[in-house]
């Protein structure tokens, strides 16, 4: 071998042994930094051990490891970004851990993947030891969960969700509103670098504390700042509720493992030095969240100090003669569940808003609505406010606006500024539509001509409604839900003259009315009609929506008429007694149209002839005055629509 050939060989050979030098240091700096990080994550400081696991990332992209340990991190607070480094981890190494599956799943579920999220929790129940009977557990409920929202998800409410906006909102969690009686002074709590605490606590999120903003617009808010005066402390601070006309604040505080405090406003506008609420309510354990009624006399809140393992339960107190609150007692198991209920807030229509992590949860904390039933002194069943007011994250800390048209809210959803965020959620309210129907010949008003107005629900159910024009004007009017396109059917004696299209706006209030006028070709023929239904309602017992036996042969007529008549069709109309919110019995006339649709289609009537329509409390057929006429007005009833392509 020549001396070059010599020379090369051994500058090949120094430089093998230098890259291998290279890639066993840059393998022993990953591992540190991995072992740097898992310290922290042992400990949840997950914000602080991310950046650990990224350095490994900015070395090494394909480190399965490091994405998936930063997966997890990120679930806390960027779980778009967790989901999307599980799924390189496993892609990259199937079994990077025995848990991947599990984190998968939860991934999926919060990311609105029911389907697969069901799959993954399957698989980690596969991979199960036989002592894991607690992760057995929380797997069967996490499908549950899964199930619960694919449903809720799949036939949502008519609700309007708005982020509160950056100027309230950051990339910390802000949750707990707080709204003043003329709604123009928001109270609520962040976990910004604003606190006053400044260095991050355990978990390495920031101290709570209180801050406070104004309104300066319908939606605009002044820049926020912390709250002047004592309520804010080193350790964790959180609003709750202004009472006493604004000039008393319950607040959460850290101290005693979390005790409830009350704060009274200064003449100067700060204010004093939060008081414990009492020894009767304050515990050596975790009281969360509490409402006080508006009449003063009773306390709705949620400890943990009576539950075996440790949950959340929400007790009741009433205030004693001196002020103070007397000895608490269980709301009930109707309302508390071996699981979570936190956050009461009971507003003026006898309605019990909480967040709970039992019930029919869709995943972490969803909002229930429950009322309380005088007569029979007891709780309703809690009802799922569905979404999108819930979603598969956590949902909390709901509460009405002073006038009750639209509730606050917080909430961890995808599209916010960061961690759980405060939103208005708006009822997307009914606009009157009203005009006249007129001949294109002669331009006379026409009466008895029918209009139907044909759309869809949020959940894409059909709904309709219907005017037949007046006798002296040719005059109708319509209140139907805002916020959609609908197919307007004209008729005169059941024959289609014309069918029109009509987009109507989104209102959130009650008193917005568009007028609409018709101009038609009309003749008058007589139509050939196919008889009516003569059907008898179908009643309900108080908040139920299933079948009575009587009932069920009521709907056996209806079955044998729709059969003998094939070119009917019913609008079947579910109502409601007057017990519960206005957006409780339109869910609950929801359920009880569509428990004698679902009766119908099983006896093989086609759902393209039937449509459900809920109006909840807003029509009774006789004043909810006794028990007797509340009776009355728990119903479903049928009416007789033409089909969309009857013509003759």
């Amino acid at each position: 071998m020549n001396q070059l050939a010599k020379s090369f060989s051994r500058f090949s050979l120094l430089f093998m042994l230098l890259c291998l030098v290279a890639v066993s240091a840059s393998a022993q700096s990953n591992r540190k930094l991995i072992r740097s990080g898992n310290k922290l994550f042992a400990k949840e400081n997950y914000r602080a051990a991310a950046p650990f696991y990224e350095q490994v990332l900015a070395n090494d992209p394909d480190n399965a490891e490091a994405l998936y340990y930063a997966g997890i991190s990120y679930m806390t607070f960027d779980k778009e970004k967790a989901a999307d480094y599980l799924f390189r981890a496993q892609k990259i190494k199937p079994n990077v851990d025995r848990d991947i599956h599990y984190w998968l799943g939860r991934a999926d579920h919060i990311n609105y993947r029911f389907d697969s999220a069901i799959e993954h929790f399957k698989e980690a129940q596969k991979n199960l030891r036989r002592r894991d009977e607690e992760r057995r557990e929380e797997l069967a409920m996490l499908i549950q969960h899964a199930n619960n929202a694919k449903r809720e998800v799949s036939n949502p409410k008519d609700v309007f969700v708005k982020n509160l906006g950056g100027v309230v909102n950051s990339a910390y969690s802000e949750h707990s509103p707080v709204i003043s009686s003329d709604d123009n002074y928001l109270l609520y709590t962040s976990r910004s670098s604003e606190a006053t605490g400044g260095t991050p606590a355990r978990d390495g999120e920031y101290y709570e504390d209180i801050f406070e903003s104004t309104r300066t617009g319908e939606d605009e808010w002044s820049p926020t700042k912390r709250v002047a005066g004592a309520l804010n402390s080193p350790n964790h601070d959180a609003s709750i509720q202004l009472f006493d006309n604004d000039t008393k604040l319950l607040l959460y505080r850290a101290d005693n493992n979390g005790d409830i405090m009350v704060a009274e406003r200064n003449t100067d506008g700060t204010w004093g030095e939060p008081k414990s609420i009492g020894a009767n309510i304050n515990t050596k354990d975790y009281e969360s969240d509490a409402f006080i009624t508006k009449d003063g006399q009773t306390l709705y809140y949620s400890t943990s100090v009576y539950s075996e393992n440790g949950d959340l339960d929400i007790y009741v107190a009433k205030r004693n003669s001196d002020g103070s609150w007397g000895a608490p007692k269980s709301i009930g198991s109707t309302i508390n569940t071996p699981f979570d209920d936190d956050s009461p807030y009971f507003a003026d229509n006898g309605t019990l808003y909480f967040a709970s992590t039992g019930h029919n949860t869709m995943g972490g904390y969803d909002i229930f609505a429950s009322k309380y039933d005088s007569v029979a002194r007891r709780w309703a069943k809690p009802v799922n406010m569905g979404a999108p007011v819930n979603t598969p994250d956590d949902d909390t800390y709901y509460r009405l606006s002073p006038d009750g048209s639209y509730a606050y809210l917080s909430s961890y959803r995808i599209g916010g500024y960061g961690e759980k965020d405060i939103y208005t959620i708006n009822y997307i309210r009914n606009v009157r539509v009203q005009g006249q129907v007129f001949s294109k010949v002669d331009s006379l008003a026409l009466p008895g001509i029918e209009l139907i107005f044909n759309g869809l629900a949020a959940d894409k159910r059909p709904i309709s409604y219907r005017d037949v024009t007046r006798p002296d004007s040719g005059y109708y009017q319509v209140d139907i839900l805002s916020g959609r396109n609908f197919q307007i059917q004209v008729s005169k004696d059941g024959k289609l003259i014309t069918t029109e299209e009509m987009e109507v706006p989104m209102t959130l209030n009650d008193t917005t009315t568009i007028v609409r006028n018709f101009y038609i070709d009309y003749v008058d023929t007589t139509a050939t009609r196919t008889g009516t239904l003569a059907m008898k309602p179908i009643y309900f017992d108080t908040d139920e929506y299933n079948l009575r036996p009587e009932s069920v042969n009521e709907l056996d007529r209806v079955v044998a008429y729709l059969k003998a008549n094939p070119l009917v069709n019913v609008s079947i109309e579910g109502h409601c007694d007057s017990r519960a919110s206005d957006e409780y019995n339109m869910t609950l006339g929801e359920n009880r149209a569509t428990a004698a649709y679902e009766y119908l289609k099983s006896k093989g009537i086609s759902e393209r002839r039937l449509v459900t329509v809920s109006y909840g409390e807003r029509r009774p057929a006789v004043p909810n005055t006794s028990s007797e006429n509340m009776q009355l007005n728990r119903r479903t009833e049928f009416r007789v629509i033409p089909r969309a392509d009857q013509t003759k």
